[in-house]
């Protein structure tokens, strides 16, 4: 797997692309146990800078008091990432098609580690050999 080094992950993190050859560690990334995690603080990095825009604009452009432009703002950034967390899933496998993998893959494998975590969970928790 080609890992991208720090200043790409940062782009890739701040919404940018990589290049095509980091293709393998991008779907890894929407794969893994924490990719929600991982995307929420991607849409919140993407979201950052317009609601401090808005924020200032609020302030600097039309006078309006510091803490009632500091609450619009947080305000959106919050209805932001909330929406953009909302589709994750569709937007996560969007951008996976731009790297060239089928519609729908990173969720397949997602859903199929989430199936074989619950065969596990019963195995060790629900069988009758456990007391139950």
């Amino acid at each position: 797997m080609n890992r991208p080094g720090l200043p790409l992950r940062a782009w890739y993190l701040l919404g940018g692309r990589l290049p095509r050859h980091h293709r393998e560690w991008v779907f890894r990334q929407a794969t893994k146990p924490s990719w929600l995690v991982w995307f929420a603080v991607r849409m919140f990095l993407q979201v950052l800078p317009l609601t401090v825009a808005i924020t200032l604009a609020l302030v600097l452009g039309l006078g309006s008091p510091l803490p009632l432009a500091i609450a619009c703002g947080s305000l959106g950034l919050v209805v932001g990432v909330y929406f953009g967390v909302s589709y994750a899933i569709e937007s996560t496998d969007h951008r996976m098609t731009k790297y060239g993998y089928p519609a729908g893959a990173a969720a397949a494998v997602r859903k199929e580690r989430t199936k074989r975590d619950q065969e596990r969970y019963e195995q060790v928790w629900r069988s009758t050999e456990n007391g139950s």
